[in-house]
């Protein structure tokens, strides 16, 4: 086949030709719709997928030729030892193949069609969890229902919709359970993955993918989520396909199709009921007394092997080979691409949705502005700490510089409170990036789903955390302002308020986009560190502007270095206005635009409130930066993936 291309995974925004996003309605909801909804065959033929070896020689395989389909108002399980290739294939299925993939190949079509997917068509519940730990199940299920449900379902029934898939999961006795983390005790990882089942049926996708959904759940609980899953199925037509680790007898008596993998080899696909004909063809019958499911998995397992027979004569491997050679030539797998094939000619309806069944932009910002103030408040290591620690050096800077004074040896002083104040203030604001990483990573799970877009997360961010970033910079400002006795001009503090502010959301910018970019938490405040001390040594502080280098520190890193400007604001804002003597115990000689001009070679040709300005506009631009490279590395990942993969498939 060819290369495996396709992206009919959530489409991240809506589409020109189908009008954007959209989810399955109820007619009972909404009797103006008579549209009989349309339903979701998906197949797949041939899916390879291949990654670069742990030697970075070579390539390693991880599924061999796989092919299967899924049919409305059935479930699918895909089961197989560990690292058989489960999630693989579902990660393939959603086209989301990760980031270390050197090769795919096969082809996967919905209704006989490559289709671009929007939200509420497919919903993909991976094994990885990212939740909102400081939300209780009430609020991630509610918060999640106003930006997934369509705008013109009435509030009250998203409620009900929502408090419905609560209890549908068994979560009615924990909604105000925060979820927890970060050593905080919440939810169990059995809760946890209901909660992450919630979300993916508030809207009742047309394809349902779920990655070990019984994982961590006791046997009871297991069987009444997959019965309610199967329920939803049949009231809904999904289409579902699911990857178990290994289910009970009853579990298992619900899939309709089996998909057995081993060392990334397809051993059978086809009814479930009749895979244990096919094991006892081949010489492997079930035990009276044993499930199928132990059986199956327990003859294909090669974790466990003596080690005597580890190598080529591997009697397991064998046993996997010979199941596999004989599937692939059983009129199983004929009828399997028989009926691939009359599902693709009888190409279904194109998945389509309408843009005014999307929660509209406006409505996104709103619920993402709620839901991240929340988190910012409960979560202690966002700002409260911070807050607290900015507290604690503010009485320390005013201890230390108290009732400055303005005598000659204030000069110096100034100076140095003052570069303090804008340079090494604001490399601190770097310790709340492990809240930022943990943020991303919802973001990106949320975005992956297509709940909302770049642009509403980039705005409601910024709305969120601006309260908090004014809390921290008015109040250690205003302590340290005063002990230290700075001028006692009210319009003076609140420039200097201000440019601590801006200072602040500047740097919230900056390690909000390395986090967008960076992958782990070490190197993401490495990286930041790195990149704020570059602008603190090129803003004209520890080298005067007219003494700087002129290669790479006078252009471009002292006009880009938003301490610069920080530090002649907050120097035009101190020294304009004072007089100081011309040496200790001397005359009032000396003016302070001549300390400005002669001593720290600033610019007087323009105002501090230009300066002021272009802070600001470096805070907006690096907004606009963060949202830039969001969609830039949405629109070039695909496009990287395809062109190793091309080039993996020539060589």
């Amino acid at each position: 086949m060819g290369s495996f291309r396709h992206n009919n995974g959530i489409c991240p925004e809506p589409e020109p030709d189908t009008g954007g996003w959209g989810v399955q309605i109820d007619e009972s909801e909404f009797p103006v719709m008579k549209k009989k909804p349309s339903r979701a065959y998906l197949t797949w033929e041939d899916i390879g997928v291949s990654v670069s070896s742990s030697n970075s020689v070579g390539k390693e395989e991880i599924l061999t030729g796989v092919t299967g389909y899924a049919k409305p108002g059935e479930i699918v399980a895909i089961m197989g030892p560990s690292g058989c290739g489960k999630s693989t294939l579902l990660d393939s299925l959603a086209g989301r193949s990760a980031s270390n993939i050197r090769c795919s190949t096969g082809r996967v079509l919905i209704n006989g069609r490559q289709q671009r997917l929007t939200h509420g068509t497919m919903a993909y519940m991976a094994q990885e969890q990212n939740l909102t730990w400081t939300l209780t199940v009430k609020e991630t299920v509610y918060y999640s229902a106003e930006l997934q449900l369509p705008k013109l379902m009435p509030k009250s029934e998203k409620r009900q919709r929502a408090d419905r898939t609560i209890r549908e999961m068994g979560l009615q006795d924990c909604v105000n359970t925060r979820i927890g983390g970060w050593g905080n005790k919440g939810l169990s990882g059995g809760q946890r993955r209901r909660l992450s089942i919630c979300l993916e049926l508030l809207t009742h996708p047309k394809i349902l993918l779920l990655d070990e959904p019984t994982s961590g759940l006791d046997s009871a609980a297991s069987y009444y989520v997959m019965k309610q899953i199967v329920k939803l199925t049949h009231e809904y037509q999904m289409t579902v396909v699911v990857a178990i680790h290994q289910p009970s007898s009853q579990v298992f008596g619900f899939f309709d199709s089996l998909c057995l993998l081993s060392l990334g080899k397809e051993i059978y696909f086809g009814h479930t009921f009749a895979a244990n004909q096919f094991f006892a063809v081949h010489g492997f019958p079930c035990p009276d007394q044993q499930s199928p499911a132990d059986h199956y998995l327990m003859t294909i397992n090669t974790d466990f092997n003596d080690q005597d027979t580890v190598g080529e004569n591997n009697p397991v491997e064998q046993v996997i080979d010979k199941l596999a050679e004989s599937y692939k030539s059983s009129d199983i797998y004929k009828n399997v691409r028989c009926e691939i094939a009359t599902l693709c000619r009888s190409e279904g309806d194109v998945i389509e949705r309408k843009g005014s069944l999307q929660a509209n932009f406006f409505t996104q910002c709103l619920v993402l502005s709620e839901r991240s103030f929340i988190n910012m408040y409960r979560d202690l290591g966002y700002y409260w700490l911070r807050l607290g620690i900015y507290i604690g050096l503010g009485l320390a800077l005013g201890s230390l510089f108290y009732q400055i004074g303005s005598g000659y040896d204030s000069i110096g002083a100034r100076i140095s409170m003052i570069m303090f104040i804008a340079a090494f203030l604001t490399l601190l604001a770097i310790g709340g990036f492990p809240s930022f990483v943990e943020e991303m990573k919802v973001f990106h799970w949320e975005r992956l789903n297509g709940h909302y877009g770049v642009g509403a997360y980039v705005i409601s961010h910024a709305i969120s955390s601006t309260p908090y970033l004014i809390a921290i910079s008015v109040i250690p400002g205003a302590i340290a302002y005063w002990l230290i006795g700075l001028q006692q001009d009210p319009s003076l503090f609140i420039y200097f308020v201000l440019v601590v502010f801006v200072s602040m959301l500047w740097v919230e910018c900056l390690m909000m986009l390395v986090a967008a970019i960076v992958p782990t938490l070490l190197m993401g405040i490495i990286s930041g560190a790195g990149i704020i001390g570059l602008m603190i040594l090129g803003a004209g502080f520890f080298r005067l502007p007219n003494d700087l280098p002129y290669f790479f520190w006078k252009y471009p890193m002292y006009y880009i270095s938003i301490h610069r400007y920080a530090l002649q604001g907050l120097y035009k804002n101190e020294f304009k206005g004072l007089k100081f003597p011309e040496y200790l115990g001397g005359p009032v000689t000396i003016d302070g635009e001549m300390v400005l001009s002669s001593a720290l070679h600033i610019e007087m040709g323009h105002s501090k409130w230009i300066d002021l300005g272009i802070m600001f506009a470096m805070a907006v631009a690096y907004r606009i930066m963060l949202f830039c490279t969001i969609k830039a590395i949405e629109r070039v990942r695909p496009i990287i993936k395809a062109s190793m993969s091309c080039s993996t498939l020539r060589s």
